[in-house]
């Protein structure tokens, strides 16, 4: 008989109950692996899994961008990589697909998430770096350009889901809002260091918000730790409105804040001006806005690439979810596709 001590019983680790307190607590889907059911029960009720991202119109992007055996195709906008997963295999044999995203976070684990189902470096390439880069990158890859580019101006539902990123209100966090939090200010302090004429400002230019005055001044100079102190703030201001359009407001809000820190609009501007001259012959583009300030950008770069000649058609009508997949994924409610075709 061994002299060993016997090894104490280790009880598995278990899930936190009813009222958890850590939000990695609270998610069975978080580890899809060892909760598979919850999972598929969170997609069958119309929701998106905590740290997961569920792509958004794809059958209508893989239309307009038709990715074909030795194409090079570019997602400016890498995400979860629900997009990249459904065009890579279509590149083959032959073609290649170049990843960008400026999320310090989620681009190295979607990377690890893509070559895990076997897409190697020859076939994926993957770049931490913002969208408006885009022309550096094709250089740096010896590239003249792409045959077709997709750009998803959208959050990723992982960034939202994630308390610590600060994105969503539905758990506190800190007021940060940046893609990527190692540049820029958060937007907490942004909101500290403003005055109300300019929060006015980009409550209207980037969020269209009808009470942009009212709120700046209550706001502009006001320190906020928390994503839920903003949002309890902001809902003070609207007391006689209904529910519904509180929460509107509170998004409203925080999308302007969000487009501020990031620069968004700046960076989606360099994209458009330099989308013909990093398409090939023919190529296409596909672009994905979720706001009126995106949509406006886009249908005009689109129209005057048209106007120019850089472009042989361009929608001219935006394409939206079916009713389907609006019911199955509401974050796709308020997308619209536009797309354009270089010259050949």
């Amino acid at each position: 008989m061994s002299g060993d001590p016997p090894v104490p019983h280790q009880r598995r680790p278990r899930y936190a109950g009813k009222n958890p307190r850590r939000f990695e607590e609270k998610y069975k889907e978080l580890d899809p692996e060892k909760y598979p059911e919850t999972v598929a029960h969170v997609l069958a009720s119309g929701k998106t899994p905590a740290g997961m991202h569920v792509p958004i119109m794809v059958s209508e992007i893989l239309e307009t961008l038709a990715p074909g055996p030795g194409d090079t195709a570019v997602d400016c906008t890498l995400g979860y990589g629900g997009h990249a997963q459904q065009i890579l295999p279509r590149l083959q044999p032959g073609g290649q697909l170049i990843g960008l995203d400026v999320d310090p976070i989620e681009q190295p684990r979607t990377e690890a998430r893509l070559r895990s189902l076997g897409f190697g470096p020859e076939i994926l390439q993957s770049h931490r770096v913002n969208f408006a880069g885009l022309p550096r990158v094709l250089t740096t890859a010896g590239l003249t350009g792409a045959d077709c580019i997709l750009a998803d101006l959208g959050v990723s539902s992982v960034q939202i889901d994630t308390p610590s990123r600060g994105f969503s209100v539905k758990t506190p966090g800190p007021l940060d809002l940046r893609m990527n939090p190692n540049k820029g200010q958060a937007a907490a302090t942004l909101l500290a260091r403003i005055n109300p004429e300019e929060l006015a400002v980009l409550l209207r230019e980037n969020a269209d918000e009808p009470r942009a005055e009212v709120l700046a001044r209550r706001l502009a100079g006001r320190t906020f730790s928390l994503t839920t102190e903003l949002d309890e703030a902001v809902r003070s201001l609207v007391p006689n409105s209904h529910g519904d359009e509180r929460d509107k407001t509170v998004r409203r809000v925080f999308q302007a804040l969000r487009i501020a820190v990031n620069d968004e609009f700046t960076a989606l501007e360099t994209l458009l001006k330099h989308l013909p001259a990093c398409l090939n012959a023919g190529g296409r583009v596909a672009i994905l806005t979720f706001h009126s300030g995106e949509d406006r950008r886009v249908k005009k770069a689109f129209l005057a690439g048209l106007r120019d000649g850089h472009y042989s058609h361009i929608a001219t009508e935006v394409v939206r979810p079916g009713a389907t997949e609006r019911r199955d994924n509401p974050r796709s409610t308020s997308a619209k596709l536009r797309w354009a075709n270089r010259c050949g």
